[in-house]
Order: structure tokens, then C-alpha cells, then sequence
């Protein structure tokens, strides 16, 4: 009956569109959790609890972050929504590095007709141009539905590769937060990262689509169903859309990116995990020298 339904809606919906030249813009609210992030390694339990709140404060602000959604029928550009600093706030370019390696910053865009998707990013002051086919997502119809602003969403699930060049994706090895907590100071400054993590296969995502809107597209490579995604999660990470226009005025650019060194999306992951190893040799140096401890998930 619900796929009876979907499909009425989205007939309907598609018939009008189809005489139009249809384009639309949707907003999206990313949340993160940061509690696992927060206690790896033990530093949750040593801070106090005025310390937690400040360092708790500002990695929401680092993570809260608005995406807007240009689409048409077949192709959408995703990218981040630039912000300005506070006055006196700082933290821009530590902002731009942890979004740049948690998935964030730069211009995603995705043809859903010829299967492909690009993404333009700048990672420690090096271009690239992520060039790649659209995983084809298996969907599975649950049955629900809810209310997300003025449209009825269906929900579906599907499991997912897991994007390795994302850092949020890393987790503990099991027995690795006691292992941590067991060492030494000096034992702690000589850990390396990589060796107490690690970074699953796939993931289940579940996500909740608007057949009013017969777009497959959504945010990130998220796409496939028969409408709009409006809201998706990994159980860590919350992209909700908190505002929809359809038929704008003025037309976006919906083109695909081109600046960039071309690699494909497994090569882009193996750049990022070195990347991340370097950082850690690096601070992990400064911290043999007296300076600044490395700690899991610092």
C-alpha cells in the first residue's frame, strides 16, 4: 500500500514537472555527535567539567554545519555554506582543515544520468577533483512515514561503503580506550593513532524521502529513491533539510567542477589516511620535545 502511494504521489508530482524547466535549492542542518569523540582515550574522564563544557562548546560549533542543495532533474551541486568568523573568535582555518577531513568544504556535485560524481576540494593547500561512479545504493522500503516540514516522508534504508577519507568514521578498536588508559604518559606520547582505530567497511544509513519532490537526489552521494531525500543519518551524523524552493527565479549553476588534480575516490581515501598519519608523526615529534601532547581522537 505505501509503495502504492508513493507512486501515485510521485506520477502526479512528475507529470507537472515535466513542463516546466525544474530546478529548486534545499537547505540542510548537519549535526554530529561528539560524545565518542570526546572520551576517546580517556580524556573525557581528566577534564573538569568547566574544561569539558568549553572544549564540548566549541567542537559543536566546528561540526554544526549548513549545506545548500542546488538540483534539477538529473544533476545537483552540494557544498557547504560559507561563514564568517565571529569578531575576535578565530579558529577559521582549524575549521576549514577538520571540514575539509570530516567530509565537509568543497563542491560536490552529481549526475544522477550519467551515474557520476565530482568533488572539488582543497585539502592542506592542494586542490583536487574526486572523479567517481555514483554507488548504486540497495534500498529497503520500511514503511513509516513522518511529517518533515509541509511534505510526508517515507522511510528507507540501505547499507553503505564507508567513506575512508572521512576522519568521523574512524572508531576504536575494541580495548583500545582501556589499553590507553593503562600507559604511561610517555607510553601515551608514543601511540600512534592509526594503531588504536579503525575504519569499518559500510554503514547503515537510514534516510526519509519526499515523492512530492520526484528528485532522486539528496545530500552528499546519498540518491536512488523515488524523491527528495529531506533527512538522512549514519546513527552519528543528522542531515536534516530545514527549507525547500522549488522553481527559483534565478537559475543556479549546476555544471561540474574542474579545478582540481583528477583522482578517483580510493585514491583520494589512501591521501587522507596518510595525511592523517603525518599529522600524527608530526605532533606526536613536538610532543617527544616537550610540546604539545597527542592523545586518541586529538
Amino acid at each position: 500500500m505505501t509503495r502504492i502511494i508513493c507512486f501515485l504521489i510521485a506520477l502526479t508530482a512528475t507529470i507537472s514537472l515535466q513542463a516546466q524547466d525544474f530546478q529548486g535549492i534545499a537547505v540542510y542542518e548537519s549535526k554530529t555527535s561528539i560524545d565518542d569523540m570526546m572520551n576517546m582515550g580517556g580524556r573525557g574522564r581528566e577534564m573538569t567539567p568547566e574544561m569539558r563544557k568549553m572544549i564540548e562548546q566549541r567542537m559543536k560549533q566546528m561540526f554544526e554545519k549548513t549545506f545548500i542543495l542546488n538540483f534539477n532533474k538529473t544533476a545537483s551541486i552540494y557544498q557547504e555554506e560559507e561563514k564568517l568568523d565571529a569578531p575576535n573568535q578565530g579558529g577559521g582555518r582549524m575549521r576549514m582543515m577538520m571540514s575539509s577531513m570530516t567530509g565537509g568544504g568543497g563542491k560536490h556535485y552529481k549526475n544522477i544520468k550519467e551515474r557520476e560524481f565530482l568533488i572539488e576540494k582543497e585539502v592542506f593547500g592542494k586542490e583536487f577533483l574526486v572523479t567517481d561512479t555514483l554507488p548504486k545504493l540497495t534500498w529497503k522500503m520500511e514503511g513509516e512515514s513522518k511529517k518533515i516540514g509541509n511534505y510526508t516522508c517515507y522511510k528507507a534504508t540501505a547499507v553503505v561503503p564507508v567513506d575512508k577519507s572521512n576522519m568521523m568514521n574512524y572508531k576504536p578498536k575494541e580495548g583500545a580506550q582501556e589499553e590507553m588508559e593503562a600507559k604511561t604518559e610517555e607510553e601515551k606520547r608514543n601511540t600512534n593513532f592509526m594503531d588504536m582505530v579503525e575504519m569499518p567497511t559500510d554503514k547503515t544509513i537510514t534516510a526519509w524521502y519526499a515523492p512530492e519532490i520526484p528528485i532522486s537526489q539528496g545530500p552528499e552521494n546519498y540518491w536512488g529513491l523515488p524523491g527528495l531525500i529531506l533527512e538522512v543519518s549514519d546513527g552519528k551524523t543528522t542531515i536534516l533539510c530545514s527549507k525547500i524552493v522549488l522553481n527559483t527565479k534565478e537559475k543556479a549553476e549546476i555544471k561540474a567542477p574542474k579545478k582540481g588534480k583528477k583522482v578517483s575516490q580510493s585514491e583520494f581515501e589512501e591521501i587522507m589516511i596518510k595525511k592523517v598519519q603525518e599529522m600524527q608523526d608530526m605532533y606526536r615529534g613536538r610532543g617527544s620535545r616537550g610540546g604539545r601532547r597527542t592523545r586518541i581522537g586529538g
